[in-house]
């Protein structure tokens, strides 16, 4: 795994450094451990969320307590597994399976954590923030997400709709990052939809058994988050519905699976949604994209910062000064230019305002796990000392201190 060697390489290459002082003093700095360390992983790249958390915080030389998803905690108890064949000690690395209410919480108020990291939504991430912050320790806080993709009318069409259909649909739509607000310039908006469209279709036409290699999208997490998505959808009060919208049922025209297995939802396009609407504000966490139209780039970079959240973003576009300048505007951790999803574990991620506190990967990571330790050195000689270190000897001058 890529965050495997990069912490690995981290932890055999970072240094510390010597502070500059005045008079005969040697201070170095140096990192240490918090202690114990707390992570609440989500359900959506169960494995994958976790091991970005896991790799700097033991690299940095903590112990890590995972509290995995209740709703997927399998992939992190065979990879504890693993780890204690690799030979990591007994107590350094623990999974420990439960509900967030419950556990979570539990967890983030026992004085002996000294950091929690969360991935989560940002309501959990408000209250457990609070939690942790009477408990005085480190928090660092990967939240909500609602995307937007600007689609400029100088971007190649087919790239375009590709990418788009990628950054929206992939894993479902259940990502952090998933382009949930696609935003197009009047002069290709017809030509976009008409393709897009298409796409949408050839999702949904070849979705099936999520075991077949050839389903194109499979099932939301539980029959509780389709049934959640369900009524956003329907009591909306802008917009209109141009692909999908309602559960899928009956078998699929790919394998002829039962849909009523799982719980399959089409993907999902509303357009002319006005930007006050719940389905344009706040994450559904599905298969659901709202699409409008702008002029000019000022308006574009306008509807993209048009919500609360700010962890991932997208722009399509073949005019380089204006992909920087945009990039720029919009209030986003994670920018990406004619692409989408793309991150190595050297390059920091997470939000702005309520996507979250603080980044993983990166040295950022490496840094957040751990803490700067000062050692200052007296290196006059015991004679000098004498003379200079006396401060309160009998008569003499002026001193200075510090």
């Amino acid at each position: 795994m890529g965050c495997r060697h990069y912490y690995s390489a981290v932890l055999r290459t970072h240094q510390g450094f010597v502070a500059p002082t005045q008079g005969k003093l040697l201070n170095y700095v140096h990192r240490i451990p918090l202690g114990v360390v707390v992570q609440i992983t989500p359900f959506n790249h169960p494995l994958f969320i976790a091991v970005k958390k896991i790799a700097p915080a033991l690299a940095a030389g903590n112990s890590v307590i995972v509290k995995p998803s209740e709703l997927a905690p399998v992939s992190l108890l065979e990879f504890s597994k693993l780890t204690q064949e690799a030979g990591v000690p007994d107590g350094v690395f623990t999974v420990l399976p439960g509900y967030g209410h419950t556990t979570g919480k539990q967890l983030a108020s026992h004085p002996l954590v000294r950091k929690v990291d969360i991935t989560a939504g940002t309501q959990t991430g408000r209250a457990l923030g609070a939690v942790v912050g009477a408990n005085l320790a480190a928090f660092t806080a990967e939240l909500g997400g609602k995307a937007p993709i600007v689609v400029f009318d100088d971007a190649d069409l087919p790239s375009a709709v590709n990418g788009v259909a990628f950054a929206s649909f992939i894993a479902s739509g259940q990502t952090c990052v998933s382009g949930t607000r696609i935003i197009v310039q009047e002069n290709i908006y017809d030509k976009f939809m008409h393709a897009f469209l298409d796409k949408v279709e050839g999702i949904r036409q070849r979705m099936g058994d999520p075991l077949n290699p050839q389903s194109s999208m499979g099932s939301v997490i539980s029959s509780k988050q389709l049934e959640r998505m369900e009524q956003m959808v329907q009591n909306r009060e802008s917009g209109e519905i141009v692909a999908g919208g309602e559960r899928m049922s009956g078998k699929s025209a790919l394998d002829g699976f039962d849909f009523s297995r799982g719980s399959f939802y089409p993907p999902t396009v509303i357009t002319n949604v006005d930007t006050k609407d719940e389905t344009w504000q706040e994450e559904i966490f599905g298969p659901v994209v709202v699409v409008k139209k702008f002029r000019e780039e000022e308006e574009g970079v306008a509807l993209a910062n048009a919500c609360k959240y700010g962890l991932g973003a997208g722009i399509w576009t073949c005019n380089l000064p204006r992909a920087h300048r945009v990039a720029d505007a919009i209030e986003a951790g994670l920018v990406w230019v004619n692409t989408h999803h793309r991150n190595d574990p050297s390059s920091p991620w997470g939000g702005m305002k309520d996507s979250g506190i603080g980044r993983e990967n990166g040295y950022e990571a490496f840094e957040a796990y751990s803490q700067s330790k000062s050692v200052i050195v007296n290196t006059a000689t015991t004679e000098e000392s004498r003379v200079t270190d006396d401060w309160f000897a009998d008569g003499g001058g002026a001193k200075r201190y510090g």
